[in-house]
């Protein structure tokens, strides 16, 4: 009998397009052409006239998250290979975003205010059925996508999908948005896409034991990978996982915007970000260990690449019951519809929720709450909030929400009510406009503008009101990028006079003051809560943080 292998709990399933490490603005077809010329041509152009600065600026704390390769300058070659590959095989991409920028000039050009039935005709060909023309009611042009029709174009390219297999030791990771993944003897490429069942036998099998010719069987691996891809497995046995079997309600945070909600019945997990283990750590963590066997629920809150993040869940949509995501259909090139993205690489079912609209079952339910800010004045309606309520025990999920106008709030709190916890990000001095969007400008943006457009979350002062609206008995400040093992995607490293630790801190202290507990979330922390309302002392408290 072949002996039974599980997938090493250390492995990372780390997502590849066209070698770049794979958010969501890569997958849906119009953003992904605009960041192929506008972000990744620019770095690896930047990178071959100048390794060296590239190297220095890595290496600066102060340029952790910027436009700089953090590969070796000898590496220049491969990079321009890369480079070369890209020219050629993704021209179709590439003449895609230089028709968005002709349209868009075009529409400028526009005898403002009149029809604009004529501009069809001018519509650059590529785009020609893909689009509609259309004013805002201050005669501003512009257009729309219809999305579902780009997925069935060659420019939703899965065959530039890839995964990258490796073992990780350690949480120290480069910052990846700006470094290409290039060929190294520690890594394992298999080039299939995202919606490849490989990738859920790969997930399951970080707990559930197969033959290893079962995984084997599944993909084409040249000679030279097959030592490597074996090395990837082991006959250890993973601890087993404790479901809950309370009476009450569990909750777990699990790093930065991660939390998950436990019943006897229901299992709900909020923005998924999982670390790994294996491997001696300073800070204490949940990790896949401790997620369920089955979740029923996954919630997105919005559309960026901390909270959306595929190598956490592909691995996971073997397990997922339904996935939440905020509903678009505006069709604008900044707001890519999150239920087509996710059912293009493989989840069945994804349920899109608008505002003030609710998911029940049992006795629960999950509502969208209206999220504002965060997203840098752009027109993106993909984002929300989630109230979720449990037998009489209500819980509100803020995430980056900036509460720039406490009146939103403050009408949304008369249907509501009060909720007993609150979770509140305050990132609040987040990065500029061009740091996500940039690629997807037609004209450069001067700078006093690009700085005064932040991707920042709630202050002491916002974040103070959302507390006196809603009066919970405790907030906890979470998806503050803040644990080891998120700065390769969030590229956060704050000190004690980081205004975003200044304001959360003074929070606390007040939330503390008035009576309520309180706490800036950090590694990992379990609380323990009865269901009804009426009951409002904790069933108990487990603190690891």
């Amino acid at each position: 009998m072949e002996s039974m292998v599980y997938l090493k709990p250390n492995v990372v399933i780390e997502p590849l397009v066209d070698r770049w490490y794979a958010w969501s603005h890569l997958i849906s077809p119009a953003t992904a052409a605009m960041n192929i010329e506008g972000r990744h041509l620019k770095i690896m152009n930047s990178f071959i006239q100048a390794p060296h600065i590239h190297a220095a600026a890595v290496k600066n704390p102060k340029l952790l998250g910027g436009p700089f390769m953090d590969i070796p300058p000898e590496k220049v070659k491969e990079v321009g290979e890369l480079k070369e590959k890209t020219l050629r095989t993704k021209k179709d991409q590439l003449d895609f975003s230089a028709a968005i920028r002709e349209l868009d000039a075009m529409l400028k050009a526009h005898p403002r205010g009149h029809s604009l039935e004529e501009a069809y005709g001018k519509v650059p060909d590529l785009l020609k059925g893909l689009v509609e023309l259309v004013y805002d009611l201050n005669n501003n042009p512009g257009y729309r996508f219809f999305e579902p029709l780009l997925y069935q174009t060659g420019f939703y390219d899965t065959g530039s999908q890839s995964i990258a297999l490796w073992v990780t030791e350690n949480d120290d990771r480069p910052f990846v948005l700006s470094t290409p993944r290039l060929d190294s003897p520690e890594v394992l490429h298999l080039e299939v896409p995202f919606d490849h069942p490989v990738i859920d036998k790969l997930g399951s099998m970080k707990r559930n034991p197969a033959p290893f010719s079962a995984i084997r069987g599944m993909i084409d691996l040249d000679p030279g990978q097959e030592e490597r891809f074996r090395s990837l497995f082991t006959a250890e046995v993973p601890p087993a996982y404790q479901r809950y079997e309370g009476p009450n309600i569990r909750m777990r945070y699990f790093g930065h915007a991660c939390i998950l909600i436990e019943t006897r019945e229901v299992s709900i997990l909020v923005d998924p970000l999982i670390s790994y283990y294996g491997y001696l750590h300073e800070v204490d963590r949940f990790s896949d260990v401790d997620l369920p066997d089955r979740i029923d629920y996954v919630l997105i809150t919005h559309n960026h690449q901390d909270h959306i993040l595929f190598e956490t869940l592909l691995p996971l949509r073997h397990k997922i019951g339904k996935i939440i995501v905020p509903r678009t259909t505006s069709g604008a090139l900044q707001d890519p519809n999150l239920k087509l993205m996710f059912r293009h690489i493989g989840f069945e079912n994804v349920i899109e929720l608008g505002d003030m609209e609710k998911v029940a079952f049992r006795d629960c339910d999950i509502m969208g709450i209206p999220f504002i800010g965060e997203h840098s004045d752009l027109n993106i309606q993909s984002k929300l909030c989630y109230h979720v309520r449990i037998g009489d025990f209500r819980i509100l999920f803020v995430a980056d929400s900036c509460n720039v106008e406490n009146a939103l709030y403050e009408r949304i709190q008369t249907i509501t009510g009060k909720v007993d916890v609150l979770f509140l990000g305050m990132e609040c001095d987040g990065a500029p406009l061009t740091w996500l969007y940039g690629p997807l400008l037609t004209e450069e943006l001067p700078r006093d503008k690009d700085g005064s457009r932040r991707l920042a979350g709630s202050n002491y002062e916002r974040g103070m009101g959302l507390v006196e609206i809603f009066d919970p008995q405790e907030v906890y400040v979470y998806a503050m990028g803040m644990e080891p093992w998120l700065k390769f995607i969030s590229s956060i490293q704050y000190t004690e006079t980081s205004n975003p630790i200044i304001a959360s801190g003074k929070l606390v202290a007040h939330c503390e003051a008035q009576g309520r507990i309180a706490e800036r979330l950090y590694g990992e922390k379990e609380l323990l809560y009865q269901k009804a309302a009426g009951k409002e002392k904790k069933a108990g408290m487990v603190s690891n943080s």
